[in-house]
């Protein structure tokens, strides 16, 4: 009996143990692999969809350029679709897509940037659309791969290019991640749409509001996982520590019902970001949903910041 009572209690952890391993993995995988196709929006957003396949169907018309970064090396080829402007513009837009979209789910954003004279580029990051890898990275690994984009940006439009970094979501946390980078004088504006604080953060409140799971042990094992698979654990990845090298002008654009990306979090990142900042928290939009409210407002807002910092905007 006193060896049955042993084996049991050391079966007990173990069996624990194996199923919180087993419950992460699956998590991860979920959060983390990428999916060859675009979700569904969400119920509320529905009522956007014939808005947004207009957007779609005027972004399929426009005379596009596709490019590419590393064509021939399969683990990191990565893809672009470039709108030049109507007429020749020194202006050029890197619209960085939120997660599990790709350079296409941004048309409407790529027209309001058409309209207002910008060259527009349209990234797929890694683990979307047509470029490689087999994992998101959440802004991470995206945020070196934007400075070869605009490299290419100033090989093709020339030195003296003025270039906006623009992202939404996973996209708005990107280019606040850039912001933190060594970057070339020619990017003279960052504007980041409802972008998350740090992907281990949001995965922890994620967790909570749509799983009802506990923060440990199951992030911190999820961090162990992507450190086996990416190279870094999800500590390392922090728009708010970016943000705090930034020397760039930067406008904050959020929701104010937005559960999704809480306006905590943007008070957060704004609050640490240095360089010339500006926020404007949107009445009643909730994540994602500032540009579909009432685009001309939105565009406004961008227009007006733009032309305080860059010379021809």
């Amino acid at each position: 009996m006193k060896k049955h009572r042993i084996l049991a209690a050391i079966s007990a952890p173990v069996a624990l143990f194996s199923a919180t391993l087993l419950a992460s993995e699956k998590l991860y995988n979920f959060a983390f692999k990428r999916v060859d196709y675009v979700p569904e929006t969400s119920a509320d957003k529905q009522k956007y969809a014939d808005a947004y396949w207009s957007y779609v169907d005027w972004l399929h018309r426009q005379p596009v350029e596709n490019w590419e970064l590393n064509p021939d090396d399969d683990q990191n080829h990565l893809v672009a679709t470039y709108v030049p402007a109507k007429g020749a513009s020194q202006k050029t837009v890197i619209i960085s897509h939120g997660y599990k979209g790709d350079g296409e789910t941004m048309a409407n954003y790529a027209y309001m940037f058409h309209q207002m004279g910008y060259n527009v580029l349209l990234p797929d990051d890694r683990g979307h659309g047509q470029s490689a890898g087999k994992y998101i990275s959440f802004g991470w690994q995206d945020r070196r791969d934007y400075l070869e984009w605009i490299s290419r940006v100033l090989q093709t439009n020339g030195p003296r290019t003025q270039i906006v970094l623009f992202g939404v979501s996973m996209g708005g946390a990107t280019v606040e991640m850039m912001s933190g980078e060594a970057l070339p004088p020619q990017v003279q504006a960052i504007i980041a749409d409802c972008g998350y604080t740090s992907i281990e953060e949001e995965l922890a409140y994620l967790l909570k509001r749509q799983f009802h799971l506990p923060k440990y042990p199951f992030v911190p094992i999820v961090s162990f996982i992507n450190r086996h698979r990416m190279g870094y654990f999800l500590s390392d990845v922090s728009s708010v520590e970016q943000l705090r090298k930034n020397t760039r002008p930067i406008l904050f654009i959020h929701g104010e019902k937005d559960v999704y990306v809480p306006s905590w979090m943007l008070k957060k990142n704004y609050q640490a970001a240095n360089g010339p900042k500006q926020m404007w928290q949107v009445p009643n939009a909730t994540h994602a949903e500032s540009f579909w409210i009432d685009p001309a407002t939105y565009q406004k807002h961008v227009e007006a910041f733009l032309k305080q910092y860059l010379p021809q905007a």
